[in-house]
């Protein structure tokens, strides 16, 4: 044991620090040399960072100048002195208050100069003391002390347990903690006194001040073992989970440096037998790419990126990324043209077969066809199919690529709003891709196919940046010949594309987004055109989809027009599909249970089959209660006609709207109100009757929102009506808007009102002469039975409907 003791005092002597501050135990014997009686009256050693325990050995170097006269004082006399700790170390001048109340006696074995100059004292603990009081303060401190004994409990073998657990706890941590000697677990096992066990064991805790200090105040031991034991527990728990990282970490490492060398060892083989996957992989990248039909600039950087995955590690992260990046180059069609079908009668029948209608969209595909077959590199156009759901914009992008010849791709933009989804991200970040631009493009695998950008009314913008933005130089036909994908780094040849954008309206495109392409309102359909429809595309669709043949079921014009008119609400044909599909369900369950039936569906069967109408076609009544006006309106679903109804009251000239009107509409109203006042002499009213009559004006069906400018003749004309006390001439529908000056203006959704009309049974319908190009453009059998009046001013719609000749 004196060893120990001696091996620091040569490193002292010597001048060398020792790497970590050790704790020296001694024997039961020497600990018990100073249990008798000590002087009352001692030097006082104020420690800074340490607890000094009875038995344990510690050099301290002495910096305070009372600390070194202290030390010296006692040193030069009987060598004993009274070690205590301050609480806070700051203190450079501890008075009592900043003093623990107990400190250790000690022995001053050694009193050594450093090469420094500092003085270096080695200490023995002794025995615990109470500090009484402080006696002098100069020349150094001296202080009135009282010995302490630790209480036992006499034999106990719970204690006896305790301790033995506290003794293979410090065994272990011994074991776990590196900068512990081994000799330690000697010295353990050589301890034979339950109180210097705990005392030596406490002094090496890896705890706080405070918690050294209070295991050095506890009297009874079966407390400090308790306390004690609680410490270990922590200490070595921590050990055991710091063992476990380091251990996994060590682990990683060792495989890590396994799977190098073993790739290695793999690669030098391989190069001697003259087989290596990784230069085989290469080599075919590279003979791919002799076939490629790109730019110089791209076979030279195709080149350079090929020469530096060549120099790689194969076990380099970055290497398979540069891999997909050279595949991704090589997969692209560069330069690659699908051959385009001239044949434009073809084109028109396969259009005409898989759509009925759309002759707007037809045309400009049939012309744009034209001029390839005349001139070849024409740059394709960029169109915009505007219209509601459902009239088949998506699907005719199928259609114009079958007829060109050329492949289909399609990009829903709906909802996206990172910019990085058009260009793609830097090939530098970590799951970098192209952007879907360039996926669709090499999904087609052609550099010219129809390329449907479906939704792009509905594009988002965040903080990612504004996808609508970058698809300006997509949709650029004077910049996309050169589109610069973030991932590729490499301009792409965009200008043989035909992009085909969807939009449900024009509100929500960005201004410059909607400058670069090219317009077509695809309107809704019709009753006529969607019995047309169902005729010819929907029910032999849905008849091979549910397995029947034409013999099994039958639906004339009279049950298809129920369907639609009864069963959907809608502008495109999607609800009538369904509607459709149902039928057919319920003709295959018979056909399957083999139940008798009749083939032909006749309308007063589809309550059976479809339940209760959803709608009711509205209709016109003749009415002869002055006042009543019918209007035309325009419905995301197609036209209707729209009662209006004018009452008249005794009030002070108060104007009132219902029926769920918008502001506009309310707007119209008011224009007819004062345009009727300034001509109240010329219609035959007097001025004074405003100031005492009240007007309501009521539009029924007042769940519906109601809006727009086009019910202004209708409002007016109801109006007057109320006023002069006679009703509107019969089967008479208007629409148009009017000024303060009595003009008529035009008016939209013409086709489908003028349809809406010609159902009702309207046979006199009043337009703004503006409107006449609009009804030029309906096929003749759907205006069969209809009168137009075209009119500019509201004298001419006066005259119409009330026989009134106005100046």
């Amino acid at each position: 044991m004196q060893d120990h003791i001696l091996d620091h005092l040569r490193h002292l002597a010597a001048g060398e620090e020792p790497e970590s501050m050790s704790f020296i135990p001694v024997d039961e014997d020497d600990m018990n040399s100073l249990n008798g009686e000590f002087p009352e009256h001692l030097p006082l050693l104020v420690l800074k960072n340490t607890v000094l325990f009875p038995g344990i050995v510690i050099p301290i170097t002495i910096g305070r100048d009372k600390s070194l006269k202290a030390v010296k004082a006692a040193h030069s006399s009987n060598k004993i002195i009274a070690v205590i700790t301050q609480k806070d170390p700051e203190i450079e001048e501890p008075q009592m208050p900043d003093l623990y109340q107990i400190g250790t006696v000690a022995q001053i074995l050694k009193l050594l100069k450093m090469p420094d100059g500092s003085m270096t004292a080695v200490i023995q603990g002794k025995r615990r003391f109470a500090l009484e009081s402080i006696i002098s303060d100069e020349p150094y401190t001296s202080a009135h002390v009282r010995g302490l004994s630790y209480i036992h409990d006499g034999e106990d073998l719970e204690q006896e347990a305790k301790l033995k657990s506290i003794q293979e706890k410090a065994e272990q941590i011994i074991k776990l903690s590196p900068g512990i000697p081994d000799e330690a677990n000697v010295v353990l096992k050589n301890i034979n006194s339950d109180s210097f066990l705990l005392d030596f064991i406490a002094s090496n805790l890896a705890v706080d001040l405070e918690v050294k200090q209070a295991l050095l105040n506890e009297h009874e031991v079966k407390i400090k073992s308790d306390r004690i034991l609680a410490e270990l527990s922590k200490e070595l728990e921590m050990l055991k989970i710091k063992d476990q990282i380091e251990n996994k970490v060590r682990g990683d490492l060792e495989k890590q440096q396994r799977n190098y060398f073993l790739n290695q060892q793999l690669k030098t083989i391989q190069e001697e037998l003259g087989d290596n996957p990784q230069s085989e992989a290469l080599n075919e990248l590279e003979q791919r790419a002799k076939s490629k039909k790109w730019s110089d600039d791209v076979a030279n950087s195709f080149k350079k990126e090929l020469s530096r995955v060549r120099r790689m590690n194969p076990q380099v992260a970055e290497y398979s990324v540069m891999l997909n990046y050279l595949e991704m180059m090589l997969d692209l069609p560069w330069g690659e043209y699908t051959e385009d079908n001239y044949d434009l009668a073809n084109a028109r029948s396969v259009l005409d077969a898989d759509h009925f209608g759309l002759d707007k969209v037809k045309d400009r595909i049939i012309e744009h066809l034209a001029v390839l077959k005349l001139k070849d590199d024409m740059k394709a156009p960029i169109l915009c199919l505007v219209g509601p759901p459902g009239v088949g914009k998506t699907s005719l992008g199928k259609s114009i690529a079958e007829a060109l010849n050329r492949q289909f791709v399609r990009m829903s933009l709906g909802g996206l709003s990172d910019e990085s989804e058009i260009r793609g991200h830097r090939k530098t970040y970590i799951g970098a891709m192209p952007g879907r631009i360039i996926k669709s493009i090499k999904k087609a695998g052609s550099s010219n196919p129809v390329f449907i950008l479906d939704e792009i009314d509905k594009l988002g913008k965040n903080f990612r940046g504004d996808p609508s933005s970058a698809l300006l130089e997509v949709l650029d036909p004077e910049q996309n010949d050169k589109f610069h994908d973030n991932y590729l780094e490499q301009d792409y040849d965009l200008s043989k594309v035909l992009f085909i954008a969807t939009a449900n309206g024009l509100n929500t495109i960005q201004p410059a987004l909607l400058d670069r392409m090219e317009i077509i309102e695809v309107s809704g359909y019709s009753l006529e055109e969607k019995v047309e429809i169902a005729q010819k595309h929907l029910i032999p669709k849905q008849r091979k989809e549910h397995g029947l043949k034409a013999k099994d079921v039958k639906l004339g014009k009279k049950t298809l027009e129920k369907i639609i008119g009864e069963y959907t609400r809608e502008s495109g044909v999607r609800s009538l599909d369904r509607k459709l599909a149902g039928v057919m369900r319920s003709t295959a369950k018979k056909v399957a249970m083999e139940e008798s039936y009749d083939v032909s569906i006749k309308p007063d069967q589809l309550s059976d089959i479809l339940g209760p109408r959803s709608y009711s076609m509205r209709s016109y009544e003749v009415s002869k209660v002055p006042g009543v006006a019918v209007g035309l309106a325009w419905t995301r679903v197609g036209g209707d006609i729209l009662y209006i109804e004018t009452s008249l009251s005794k009030g002070k000239g108060k104007l009132t709207l219902t029926g769920n009107l918008g502001d506009v509409m309310k707007e119209s109203a008011t224009t007819a109100m004062s345009f009727i006042r300034s001509q109240a002499i010329a219609l035959g009213i007097e001025l004074e009757r405003f100031e005492k009559t009240d007007v309501h004006i009521h539009v029924p069906a007042g769940a519906i929102p109601k809006d727009g400018p086009s019910a202004g003749i209708t409002m007016m004309s109801s109006i007057l009506s109320a006023f002069l006390g006679k009703p509107l001439k019969s089967h008479v529908a208007m629409t148009g808007e009017i000024t303060l000056r009595g003009q008529v203006l035009p008016v939209g959704g013409i086709k489908e009102k003028i349809l809406a009309a010609r159902r009702a049974g309207m046979k006199n319908i009043i337009l703004c002469e503006e409107n006449r190009r609009h009804v030029e453009e309906i096929e003749e059998n759907y205006l069969k039975g209809l009168k137009f009046i075209f009119v500019e001013r509201m004298t001419e719609v006066l005259q119409e409907v009330l026989g009134l000749k106005v100046k």
